[in-house]
């Protein structure tokens, strides 16, 4: 029986390590992370998945630790699959699947390589993303690619959006592709790295709205972040907005020196700089959701520099 040990976290990881089990792969061990109690869980759990399939399963801080490398290599196992698990894993590691180490990533590599691709490709104003597998080295996300499938993103597609469609090709793709890399027959072809770029990480900090940008921009960074991921946000007369959920107009206007917020009836709005304004839906005015009729009754027939 073909076998694998399995790195994995997140939606990805779920429905990946379930696709390996259909199609009996045995899986001796599953390596995950335990959830951090400051970030919120709003996805499922590789741990629980694997405890429920009656699979070992470690959550150590350092997966190239020595003893988890030994504790690996002594079960020799065919493949080694990475699913959305968040640390790098080293060349011992790589080394050891006699059949070969493969990674799921979320964006058509070799664009958006690192991490959080799918955040970044909204950012940025992509209109797809999508699933790659490809064999893991030791630099990110750059080895030979499997099989990949595009997802579009929608204009008011926010990120979990696209996340949930990201998800859904992934284990399309590892279905196919697993018969092939099984059997010996799967044509890896390599990396254009010219092509892409690697994105670090992000924190909450990376939400404050730049006013001096687009519309657009503004509008691909508040879906990008939108809960459950942190949010966008802005200081609005000292106090903190968040600014969770917007539409663009129809039309655009005149250029204008700066941006500003104002209400008309019952609705927020953000006139910004190149014209064009942005419709606040969802708003949070210093921890309290706010309905855009009460923000608006707030504002009043004022213009509020935003900055």
């Amino acid at each position: 029986m073909t076998s694998a040990v399995v790195f994995a976290y997140h939606d990805v990881g779920c429905r990946c390590l379930r696709v390996l089990l259909d199609e009996r792969i045995e899986v001796p061990l599953v390596v995950t992370h335990r959830d951090r109690p400051d970030e919120r869980i709003w996805f499922a759990s590789v741990a629980e998945l694997a405890r429920e399939r009656a699979i070992e399963t470690l959550a150590p801080d350092d997966p190239n630790a020595p003893e988890i490398v030994e504790r690996i290599r002594d079960l020799r196992p065919d493949f080694l699959f990475s699913f959305y698990y968040r640390l790098m894993l080293g060349a011992p590691l790589l080394a050891i699947p006699g059949r070969g180490a493969f990674n799921m990533h979320g964006s058509l590599l070799p664009k958006y390589r690192g991490r959080v691709p799918v955040n970044w490709a909204i950012i940025r104003g992509e209109t797809e993303t999508g699933a790659t597998l490809h064999e893991m080295v030791e630099k990110p996300d750059a080895g030979r690619i499997v099989d990949q499938e595009a997802v579009a993103i929608l204009p008011d597609d926010l990120a979990v959006d696209v996340f949930g469609k990201v998800t859904e090709a992934a284990e399309r793709v590892l279905r196919r592709s697993l018969p092939k890399l099984a059997d010996g027959s799967a044509v890896l072809r390599a990396q254009d790295l010219s092509k892409g770029g690697y994105f670090g990480g992000r924190g909450p900090e990376d939400g404050r709205i730049d006013w001096s940008s687009s519309a657009k921009r503004v509008h691909d960074l508040v879906r990008a972040v939108a809960p459950p991921y942190p949010g966008a946000f802005t200081e609005v007369e000292g106090t903190r907005l968040r600014v969770l959920r917007t539409r663009r107009g129809a039309n655009k206007g005149a250029a204008r020196p700066a941006a500003f917020l104002y209400a008309e009836g019952g609705r927020c709005y953000a006139a910004c700089p190149d014209g064009e304004v942005l419709e606040l839906l969802d708003l949070e005015l210093d921890g309290r959701r706010l309905s855009a009729q009460e923000f608006a009754n707030r504002i009043g027939d004022r213009k509020v520099p935003l900055h």
